[in-house]
């Protein structure tokens, strides 16, 4: 592993990392870095959960860990039979992913990379037994696959020859010699079942983000946009594909972003998810629904004080399932369609979760609108497959059943800010002692569209390593975010960096008032606008007494030229930087950058789009000249979200060690 260290010219990484290994006071010492993280480790991952189309039988994708090379396996479970083990599907060893039920519910059709490592195939198993069937021999990147409604056919997304995975988080593919922007295309495209023949179906220039069958199996709805696919799901628009010619009309451009495109069971209407959303995959907003004809669309959830992030048609076609983000909890929902009445049906402070490609919540649902199965987590219980009626889930696995958390019971904490009520959690140290003062660290959470729910931590997560060694880790959710309806999560549209700010400082100042916490021991960290609010924080106040900016944004006028994804901009600052370059201005760090005293640890990776690494340098530079104590630290081949196992440990390691050594 080789990692870019610029510092200095001090040996501050020896020195934090010898700070790490001191031995703290009894009363602080809780779990080494080395302990938290092998624990997190340990965790068996879910990361897709199908229930079959009658609702006896639950499918499901499974991590296996690092240890075997991140493979990943579906399993099958029947659910009429619990005491029965479940099934292994497998087409050999590899990542298995993507698994979708056939429409009888005798066949399942997943995504493999068995034949060729990191190239998927499509594969066909057939419920009574037997080798999983090998339909595909493609070159590219493939995705989502769903049967037609009379199973002859699999719909499929399909990126011919692309170099890498598709999506804005991925290491972008360095550019060199003359600058030209290619373009791979994501397409939708139909394997016909008994011959395994592919049709490219969606027009060549257009790129398709997410689809759903018309109930007659003769068309397609999708959101989807010409150009680079990166950037242009933030425009992307509903449109209608025909399943035979290809021929696509658009039926509704968006004024903000638009997600989960689904056909009424009767034919007749699309339901949608539309409002303001930074990320794609990180979905939120309102209920839409519009005839599958066209016109205009209708709002079936104006004023809810939620986000929906999923839906699902029941069987009638009177009524949509939701999953929704409320108040930093999660909810299942469901709306009439005719009246807007909405009916909540479970509520609980966890995350549910059952498809692949989305951060948020969603939930797989049967055919009959009332069986359906969800992968179940929270801070204080580890990832299982549930299955059962919708909102009375039953567990299935118990793959984590001896794992329990190394930090302490999470809060729900709430409190006025500039006349919204704002939500945040709060995780305390493990075998808090209220006459002992802990140090505090405020983690800002991506987005800003986004918002921190109970789950279980993955591997190489920081707040809960820190939660786990004595810090009490603060989680907000500020404006901006979701969970609290689209008024609250559009309330920081041209203003970052001034009234979600102060919804965190008000929310620390609480903490500091109510919970045993050392005011002079408070740090702040986070990723992407999390990043980037680490670095305003640090221009704005110098109440923090160490920082850890991963993946920053130092200065929005050169970042809207430099980075993959610039039409996410428009809509939260109003204009783009060439028309109204003010508004970037004031809530640029670089602009502010000579107030900071505060030591801060910059990470970012060498290939990230999102958050391009001239951003990180400018602000490093900014600080080594200013004399402000600080560390870069440059890592190779990763892009937004790191993949390499020793990267994301070196992260937690080195910024473990950069708090220990300033607050403990």
């Amino acid at each position: 592993m080789k990692i870019r260290l610029v510092d200095r010219g001090v040996k501050l990484l020896a020195a934090a990392l010898c700070a790490a290994a001191l031995c703290a006071p009894a009363a602080r010492a809780e779990t080494s870095v080395e302990q938290v993280l092998n624990s997190l480790a340990a965790v068996r991952g879910f990361t897709q959960v199908a229930i079959s189309p009658d609702g006896a039988r639950v499918a499901w994708v499974e991590s296996l860990g690092e240890k075997v090379g991140g493979n990943s396996a579906i399993y099958i479970a029947d659910l009429r039979n619990p005491s029965a083990s479940p099934r292994r599907i497998s087409a050999g060893a590899g990542a298995e992913l993507y698994v979708a039920w056939s429409p009888d519910g005798h066949r399942l059709v997943f995504l493999s990379d068995a034949a060729k490592r990191g190239q998927r195939q499509l594969y066909v198993a057939e419920l009574a037994g037997g080798p999983p069937r090998k339909l595909t021999s493609l070159q590219g990147f493939l995705a989502d696959p769903r049967w037609s409604p009379d199973g002859k056919s699999i719909a499929f997304l399909f990126t011919e020859n692309a170099p890498r995975a598709a999506g804005p988080l991925q290491p972008m593919t360095k550019d060199a010699g003359v600058v030209e922007q290619r373009i791979y295309e994501q397409r939708l495209a139909v394997a016909d079942v008994a011959s395994g023949r592919v049709r490219q179906i969606s027009p060549a220039d257009l790129y398709v983000y997410e689809y759903d069958w018309s109930p007659d199996g003769k068309n397609f709805t999708a959101t989807a946009a010409p150009g680079a696919g990166d950037t242009n799901w933030y425009v992307a628009e509903l449109c209608v594909i025909s399943a035979a010619t290809g021929e696509t009309r658009s039926i509704f451009k968006p004024s903000l972003q638009i997600a989960v495109p689904r056909w009424s069971p009767d034919g007749q209407a699309i339901a949608f998810i539309s409002g303001i959303m930074s990320d794609e995959g990180s979905t939120g907003g309102d209920v839409f629904v519009i005839p599958a004809s066209g016109g205009e669309p209708r709002n079936l959830t104006p004023g809810m004080k939620a986000s929906a992030s999923w839906l699902a048609w029941l069987p009638s076609s009177t009524a949509v399932l939701f999953a929704e983000e409320v108040d930093g909890a999660a909810g299942l929902a469901g709306v009439d369609v005719a009246d807007g009445n909405i009916s909540t049906l479970f509520t609980g402070p966890e995350t549910f979760t059952a498809s692949p490609d989305l951060w948020g919540l969603s939930f797989s649902l049967a055919r009959d609108g009332k069986a359906s199965a969800v992968i179940r987590q929270s801070f204080s219980r580890p990832p299982e497959v549930w299955a059962g009626p919708v909102g009375g889930w039953k567990q299935v696995t118990r793959a984590n059943q001896s794992l329990s958390p190394l930090w302490g019971e999470a809060q729900s904490v709430h409190w006025a800010s500039n006349g919204f009520t704002v939500q945040g959690w709060l995780v305390p140290p493990r075998g808090l002692d209220p006459a002992h003062r802990y140090p505090l660290i405020v983690e800002v959470h991506g987005g800003p569209s986004g918002a921190v729910l109970p789950d279980w931590p993955r591997a190489y997560n920081l707040a809960m390593t820190l939660a786990s060694r004595g810090y009490f880790v603060f989680l907000p959710n500020p404006r901006g975010s979701f969970g609290q309806g689209e008024t609250f999560t559009q309330a920081n549209v041209r203003d970052f960096g001034y009234g979600d700010f102060r919804d965190i400082m008000t929310g620390v100042d609480e903490l500091i008032e109510k919970f045993p916490v050392d005011e002079n021991k408070v740090g702040v960290t986070g990723w992407s606008y999390g990043g980037y609010m680490t670095m305003w924080a640090v221009t704005q106040t110098t109440r923090f007494r160490a920082a850890v900016a991963g993946a920053g944004i130092a200065n929005w006028q050169s970042y809207y030229g430099e980075n993959d994804i610039d039409q996410w901009m428009v809509p939260f600052f109003g204009a783009s930087v060439y028309d109204d370059p003010d508004v970037y201005a004031k809530s640029s760090p670089i602009n502010f950058i000579k107030n900071v005293k505060t030591p801060t640890l910059v990470l970012v990776g060498d290939s990230d789009g999102e958050c391009p690494p001239p951003q990180s340098y400018e602000f490093w530079h900014a600080l080594k000249t200013l004399g402000v104590e600080t560390q870069f630290v440059l890592y190779p081949n990763e892009g937004h979200a790191f993949l390499q196992p020793e990267h994301k440990r070196d992260v937690v390691e080195r910024a473990v060690a950069w708090f220990d050594r300033h607050l403990r």
